[in-house]
């Protein structure tokens, strides 16, 4: 399934003046699906891989669905971006899909999310620097998507993406603060704090921040907002081995 260029052409110029055009266009894209659907959109701020954060969620299943997959670095959405193609798990209760993302299947199962379907942006040659999208699907039952739905997720994540090329692509040492909304910037700035207060590099940091949120069981968010504004510092990581 490819999706309709023509249609995402017209959705993106239908959501582009709007206040918050992802909020917006994923609304649309859930009430299109049905509402035994939630959905989401990610973005991944580094070529890396590294930094993902969620821009949009609608039902009740996205926003925790999107959560997990910021706060554990894992999912369905992480794999949709690394590896440039559709990720379907109709079954997360299926080892042979979920086995790259196991924290996350069992995790997101306790919160009702029984299915879940990414599908990534498009990326033509030259644009390797911009940030990747990737359209999520949840569902509270087993099952695949019909084709319909399929070309649905496929034409609203293109509409995404053509949004997304209309803003102007920020240098490359301000690109999380130039895509973020302001509740996910402040992770990216508890990176930069953690990276310089431990002398890490901002992969570790977000490592450690992510360890930390994982042991703490508390979101991303939450944590980088207490160390940015109030100070919090994290435990010292171990000594690493190599430079011993």
């Amino acid at each position: 399934m490819t999706g309709s260029r023509a249609a995402a052409v017209e959705l993106a110029a239908l959501h582009v003046n709007r206040a918050d055009p992802s909020s917006s266009l994923v609304r649309a894209c859930r009430t299109e699906l049905g509402r035994t659907c939630s959905v989401g959109l990610t973005l991944a701020a580094d070529a890396a891989l590294a930094q993902r954060v969620s821009l949009a969620a609608a039902g009740p299943l996205a926003v925790r669905g999107e959560a997990l997959q910021v706060n554990l670095g894992e999912g369905p959405c992480v794999e949709a971006l690394s590896r440039r193609q559709a990720v379907l798990a109709p079954d997360l209760d299926d080892p042979d899909t979920t086995g790259d993302w196991p924290v996350y299947a069992q995790q997101a199962r306790a919160h009702g999310i029984r299915a879940a379907f990414a599908f990534p942006s498009s990326h033509p040659k030259g644009t390797g620097s911009r940030p990747g999208l990737v359209l999520s699907v949840y569902r509270d039952r087993r099952g695949r998507l019909t084709d319909a739905d399929l070309n649905t997720a496929h034409t609203y994540v293109y509409a995404a993406e053509l949004l997304l090329l209309t803003v102007p692509a920020p240098g490359e040492d301000d690109v999380m603060d130039a895509w973020l909304l302001p509740t996910q910037a402040v992770v990216h700035q508890a990176t930069g704090v953690i990276s310089y207060r431990h002398a890490v590099t901002a992969g570790q940091a977000l490592a450690l921040l992510r360890a930390h949120a994982h042991t703490r069981q508390t979101d991303l968010a939450d944590l980088a907002h207490a160390v940015v504004h109030h100070g919090l510092r994290l435990p010292e990581p171990p000594p690493d081995p190599a430079s011993t």
